[in-house]
Order: structure tokens, then C-alpha cells, then sequence
């Protein structure tokens, strides 16, 4: 829904450092799935926005998101039941 600056990245995210940050974005812009404008003024501002291809990653992350939420516990489990085998 339009461009997103920084700082508002970083709190929508929550739990990411700066310097991983702007790695994954760096990484998401060399790919083609956003765009990176920089604007002149103090302090500087910098937006990124979803490209055409990053939109038409939306619906299968999401459902890969979704998948995750559903099966989170299945996950612990079978992590629990290794770990319990292999301790």
C-alpha cells in the first residue's frame, strides 16, 4: 500500500537491528521485489516499495505464513521428539 520509510519498517517488523535491516532490503532490491528512493533532506529519508514482482509474491508468502501459524505446534513436536532421540 504505497512506499514505507524506515522507521516504520522497522517497528511493523519488530526485533530486527538496523544493520539487518537494511541487508534484507538491500537483498530484496538487488532481486527485483522493491524499489529504494532516496530523498535529500535532513535527515535523509529513504523509502522502498513493492515492485509488480514483489506484489505477486504476496499471495504465496502469505499462504506459507499461514501454513506456518497452522502447523506451529506440529513443528514443536517433532522438533521435541528429535531432540529426545538425539540427546
Amino acid at each position: 500500500d504505497g512506499p514505507l520509510r524506515n522507521s516504520l519498517k522497522r517497528s511493523a517488523v519488530g526485533g530486527i537491528s538496523q544493520k539487518m535491516l537494511t541487508t534484507t532490503l538491500r537483498g530484496l532490491e538487488r532481486d527485483g521485489f522493491v524499489t529504494r528512493t532516496v530523498f535529500p533532506t535532513i535527515p535523509p529519508r529513504v523509502d522502498y516499495e513493492l515492485t509488480d514482482l514483489g506484489y505477486e509474491l504476496l499471495v504465496p508468502v502469505g499462504a506459507l505464513g499461514e501454513w506456518a501459524r497452522k502447523n506451529t505446534e506440529r513443528v514443536k513436536a517433532a522438533r521435541a521428539r528429535f531432540d529426545g532421540i538425539h540427546a
